[in-house]
């Protein structure tokens, strides 16, 4: 009888450790590599909202900074594009629940909203949320509660007004082009009026909802204008050249938050270096696959800023071009 107690006793206790272990491993908030011998890979599910090339950039820069770490031969990455469809992130988020994704990585601020929204177990590194706190991810940068940090891309707004009245100081009235419906864009347009509004500069906004609706609005303001300003937002970037051409025609410069709209017509920024965003959000991967807390990852900001100038843009608006702007711009044409 009593050696049927002890091996009951044995029993339960081996219940309750696995039971704790399997309570702890659920939390999903950390990830541990594969051993040497072991043929497991860890699984990295890449989603961003639409292709373009800021997006692009971040995702190819996760994907090779994450080999840099060494980890090329320990992960296995499944990358999805929403297409620009809402409801094609929580399909695809959901996808990546369902297959036990050790990580997820979700571009701009809809998807690490779909993808908060639909697990508190797997790990989320966010890439280019500008603003993580008001699009509810985390109540402090600092100390993430939750199993989710990563890397914000949010833009300093007075550096980039600076640079537009050195380059263009005799504008009046600015323009701003954005769709009101992406947190990231409308809290940037905030941060813009209240900059102007202590200067004394007027401003016209115009909102859209889809990148169809982009030309009408560069064209509705046209001679209402001397500058435009629109801010990291997809919707447009995924329509840039729309929006330069008709800036061009008008002969109003466009100034942006992000590095690759510039590139794709825009006229200057100080912008976000989206490379270097990408290598930030891998070694935080990296981290969490190594063991580490999420609550012990700070969500961190951009740690390089750059001044950008379109030359073909400049030319085509008639300004200037001096050795000045070669020191002190990267230059695209």
């Amino acid at each position: 009888m009593k050696m049927k107690k002890i091996i009951s006793a044995i029993t339960l206790a081996a219940l309750i450790l696995t039971t704790v272990l399997t309570g702890c491993a659920a939390k999903g908030e950390t990830v541990q590599a594969p051993s040497e011998t072991s043929n497991e890979k860890i699984k990295i599910g890449i989603i961003q909202p639409v292709e373009h090339p800021s997006l692009n950039q971040i995702r190819e820069s996760i994907i090779l900074g994450l080999e840099e770490q060494g980890l090329k031969d320990k992960v296995e990455i499944t990358y999805k594009d929403a297409q620009g469809d809402p409801s094609n992130i929580n399909t695809i988020i959901s996808q990546f629940v369902g297959e036990k994704m050790d990580v997820i990585v979700p571009i701009a601020t809809s998807t690490a909203q779909s993808a908060a929204a639909a697990t508190s177990d797997i790990p989320i590194v966010f890439a280019a949320v500008s603003y993580p706190v008001e699009a509810g991810l985390v109540k402090d940068l600092n100390k993430p509660e939750r199993n989710i940090t990563g890397v914000s891309d949010a833009i300093d707004i007075k550096q980039i007004f600076d640079l537009a009245f050195e380059l263009t100081p005799e504008i009046k009235t600015f323009g701003f082009i954005y769709n009101s419906g992406e947190v990231n864009s409308a809290a940037a347009i905030e941060q813009a009026k209240s900059y102007l509004e202590e200067k004394g500069i007027e401003y016209v906004e115009t909102t859209i909802t889809n990148s169809s609706e982009l030309q009408q609005a560069a064209q509705s303001l046209a001679g209402k204008v001397d500058a435009i300003f629109t801010p990291t937002d997809n919707t447009v970037a995924s329509a840039m050249p729309v929006l330069s051409a008709e800036a061009i025609n008008a002969g109003i410069p466009v100034y942006t938050g992000a590095d690759s709209m510039v590139a794709d017509g825009g006229y200057a920024t100080v912008g976000v270096d989206y490379t270097v965003l990408g290598k930030q959000v891998a070694d935080m991967v990296k981290r969490i696959i190594d063991g580490q807390e999420i609550s012990e990852i700070p969500v961190e900001t951009l740690k390089e800023y750059k001044k950008i100038m379109n030359i073909t843009t400049a030319k085509s608006l008639g300004a200037e071009i001096t050795d000045k702007m070669f020191e002190n711009f990267e230059t695209v044409e």
